[in-house]
């Protein structure tokens, strides 16, 4: 479980460190996520993890350009 904090974190910091993506694209990433989230729990279907990990990956990138 570790491992996976620290790999959400590296690629957050990477992430947040890439000028080429606006704040603009981790915003309208995370609502799409949301959105999608939203939809599947809706439905009653399972979450995978992998949406649950981009999540909380973007959200750390915008909270460490101060955005978030």
């Amino acid at each position: 479980m570790e491992h996976t904090k620290q790999d959400i974190g590296t690629v957050a910091h990477r992430l947040a460190e890439d000028y080429r993506l606006t704040d603009y694209d981790f915003w309208r990433a995370l609502k799409n996520l949301d959105n999608e989230i939203y939809r599947i729990s809706d439905d009653r279907q399972p979450i995978p993890l992998e949406m649950i990990r981009w999540r909380a990956i973007i959200k750390q990138a915008r909270h460490r350009r101060g955005r978030g």
